[in-house]
């Protein structure tokens, strides 16, 4: 199992990444352009959005405004995308993803990563990713996991130009407390986390902090 601070704080840049366990999703936003770093986010009646802190510093709103977190029906849907908005709106998790692809961001072709939390507790995962010039679906899904265990899926391994993908299966982790992982991200690149313990929702915004 992956110490999830340790990876964290070794790994500047992951881009934006899900982790889900027992009872918890953590969900966190980076960002290297000004543009990116410009957003913070804040609560909607059904789960949350991402909002620009300054909106007068806005280049290209496409990739960076949305609602990250969803509920649907008794489940808990997150993304790193506008792709939130197709699965509650298709009502199944794999159907709507199946509509979509990786962004068009070249050179990056940022993979979509998602998750779905049920009510029982199983929950999967999905990264659609460019391999070959072709969209590959990924999907794992799981019964439900220990207490105190999760996994984890980002957009990037790591910082580099051009960015690269996440690769292999979700990352096996623990699952610390929501401020050790905030303060575990790397200060300079690291915009927002939403977290969510047994039904209780915390935000963290940089751009908020005192």
């Amino acid at each position: 199992m992956t110490d999830f601070l340790e990876f964290l704080r070794n790994n500047s840049y992951p881009g934006r990444g899900i982790a889900v366990g027992k009872g918890r999703v953590y969900y966190f936003i980076m960002g290297r352009s000004e543009n990116s770093r410009n957003r913070i986010f804040s609560l909607t009646d059904d789960g949350i959005r991402t909002e620009a802190f300054d909106p007068s510093k806005v280049t290209d709103p496409s990739l960076i405004i949305y609602h990250p977190v969803r509920q649907m029906g008794d489940s808990l849907v997150v993304t790193n995308g506008n792709q939130t908005d197709t699965v509650v709106e298709m009502g199944d998790f794999r159907k709507a993803l199946a509509t979509r692809e990786y962004e068009p961001d070249d050179p990056n072709w940022t993979p979509r990563i998602s998750a779905i939390l049920n009510k029982d507790g199983s929950f999967s995962l999905s990264v659609l990713k460019k391999v070959s010039g072709r969209c590959l679906r990924c999907f794992y899904d799981y019964e439900g996991c220990d207490e105190g265990k999760g996994y984890f899926i980002s957009t990037y391994k790591g910082d580099g130009s051009p960015l690269p993908s996440f690769e292999g299966e979700p990352i096996e982790i623990d699952m610390p407390e929501p401020e050790e992982v905030w303060k575990a991200l790397n200060y300079d690149n690291k915009v927002s986390l939403y977290t969510y313990v047994n039904g209780e929702v915390r935000l963290f915004n940089k751009h908020l902090e005192d």
